[in-house]
């Protein structure tokens, strides 16, 4: 195998990273990326706000009932 045949270090770094903190495999990661134009930035970014609403509802910050009703109005029933 060349150079050409592998992938940089950090690239595998980020995807393993992903991979060992989500549902997904590195498989799963490189073929979201490829079929559906997700970078890694993408899943990282995501992945923080997960991390970040998990760690909300830990500390029991939730949205209020006004706040939701809000945001209903804006944007609608789904």
């Amino acid at each position: 195998m060349d150079g050409r045949d592998k992938i940089s270090d950090d690239l595998e770094r980020r995807i393993d990273a992903l991979a060992a903190h989500s549902s997904m495999t590195r498989a799963q990661i490189i073929e979201d990326a490829l079929a559906h134009g997700r970078s890694l930035a993408w899943h990282e970014k995501w992945l923080a706000g997960v991390r970040e609403g998990l760690a909300e509802a830990d500390r029991g910050e939730f949205a209020s009932e006004e706040e939701i009703a809000s945001v209903l109005a804006k944007y609608g029933s789904v």
